[in-house]
This record gives structure tokens, C-alpha cells and sequence, in this order.
């Protein structure tokens, strides 16, 4: 098992991607602390399937836009678990509009919840990492914040935010062998995508040399590769994970 015994925060696990990767994560032996904003029927029925793989796993409700939910989150889990290995930065929202027609709360909202909490968890979780000397972060962005696209300012200006926060911490944290790298999905298939027409789907897909969305699991395996061992001398990468999707 590649990660057998060692201890992740995932934030935003609650589904989609985050689920994915918690469930990849326990699959090889990984013990999860996650969070979702309320503890909710998703949340256990999230620690019921990765406790039934055979790792320890527990969900807290908190909001980690808030520097103080960030710190007590990472003090709870240090509790629970004894260590942190691994924090995968995954929690994100949209919120469009054309940039003349964006407000700005639409604006604060998705920095603060695609942006911030990046830099709040990494900064909550870098003393433990620091004092044991090693450590593995992976920062979910996108190719929304490489080639832009509209009607997503905010969005695309978050996940970019999350490219240059992270080729910067990369040489502060790299000194005590705390890696961090970086995952750009495209289009992957999610309950965030569900609502989107199958017109605008279809002409999505023309787009991608491999004629097909992503999927989560995916995404995970993306995540397993930098969190483990084999992603042992990587760090500062950025990942485009999109099928070669055009702009991205």
C-alpha cells in the first residue's frame, strides 16, 4: 500500500473530487481527517465508506475561510490521529457572471473559499509538517486558471492565485522536504457539472483531444501520485489534467 499508515486532510470530501480522493487515499492504507462546512448526512455516510475499507476516518464541520476554524481543525485532527503526512487542498465553489455583471460578494466569496483557505491550511498544517521534516501538499486548481474562460473572473483568478501561491511556497517549505505540486483539472464529470446544458457539454468535449470529460477518480489517482512516494522528487509542478484540452 502506498500510503499505508500515514495521515491526509482533505478539505471538501464531502463528494465529488474530494470524496474520490479520500476513498483513493484509504484504498491504499491512508488514515483521513476531512471537512465539509456542517456535519451532514453526506459527511457520514463519507466516513462509513472509508471506515469500511479499513483506515481511521472522521469528518468535522468547520469553515476553513476562518483562520481560527483552520487552526482548531488541524489541533483537532493532530488529536486524533497524532500526524499529518499529506493535506490536499481541494475545497472550492463556483460563483458566475460576466465580469461587468459580477458583484462583489460574488468576487469575495469564491476567493475566500477557492484562494484563501489554501493559504490558511497550508499555513495551519506547516508547523507540524516542519518540526516532523517532511510533508506533501496537493492544491487543486484548474485550467480555468491557465486559459481563462468566461463569465468565471473570480474563478479563474483564484485558481491562478493557487499556481503562483504554491510556486512560491515551494521554496520556503522545501528545505525541510514539505513538497507541494499542484493538479489543473479540465472538464471532469462531478455534481458540479451536472447542471451544466449537454449543449454546452458536447461542444466542451470537441475540445479535448481524448473526445471524453475526466473523471474524479482520476483526479485522485493525479493526487496519489504526488501524495506517495513515487511523487518523492517533485515539487512546484503544475499538472494539467484535461486531455489535452485546447488553452489549458
Amino acid at each position: 500500500m502506498l500510503l499505508k499508515d500515514k495521515v491526509a486532510i482533505i478539505t471538501g470530501a464531502t463528494r465529488g473530487i474530494g470524496r474520490a480522493i479520500a476513498i483513493r487515499f484509504a484504498q491504499e492504507g491512508c488514515n483521513i481527517s476531512f471537512c465539509g462546512r456542517t456535519r451532514s448526512p453526506q459527511m457520514e455516510s463519507v466516513e462509513q465508506e472509508l471506515t469500511a475499507l479499513g483506515v481511521k476516518a472522521k469528518g468535522y464541520p468547520v469553515d476553513i475561510t476562518n483562520k481560527q476554524g483552520t487552526l482548531d481543525f488541524v489541533a483537532d485532527t493532530l488529536k486524533e490521529f497524532g500526524h499529518i503526512d499529506i493535506l490536499i487542498n481541494n475545497a472550492g465553489i463556483t460563483d458566475d457572471a460576466a465580469i461587468k455583471r459580477m458583484t462583489e460578494a460574488q468576487w469575495d466569496n469564491v476567493i475566500n473559499n477557492d484562494l484563501k483557505t489554501v493559504f490558511l491550511m497550508t499555513q495551519a498544517v506547516q508547523p507540524t509538517m516542519w518540526k516532523q521534516g517532511f510533508g506533501s501538499i496537493v492544491n487543486i486548481s484548474s485550467v480555468v486558471g491557465i486559459g481563462g474562460n468566461i463569465g468565471q473572473a473570480n474563478y479563474a483568478a483564484a485558481k491562478a492565485g493557487i499556481i503562483g501561491f504554491t510556486k512560491t511556497a515551494v521554496k520556503e517549505l522545501g528545505a525541510r522536504n514539505i513538497r507541494m505540486n499542484v493538479v489543473a483539472p479540465g472538464f471532469i464529470v462531478t455534481e458540479m457539472t451536472g447542471d451544466i446544458p449537454e449543449q454546452l457539454k458536447t461542444y466542451w468535449q470537441t475540445r479535448i483531444p481524448l473526445r471524453r470529460p475526466g473523471t474524479p477518480q482520476e483526479v485522485a489517482n493525479a493526487c496519489l501520485y504526488y501524495a506517495s512516494e513515487l511523487g518523492s522528487y517533485n515539487t512546484g509542478d503544475v499538472m494539467h489534467l484535461c486531455g489535452g484540452m485546447e488553452d489549458a
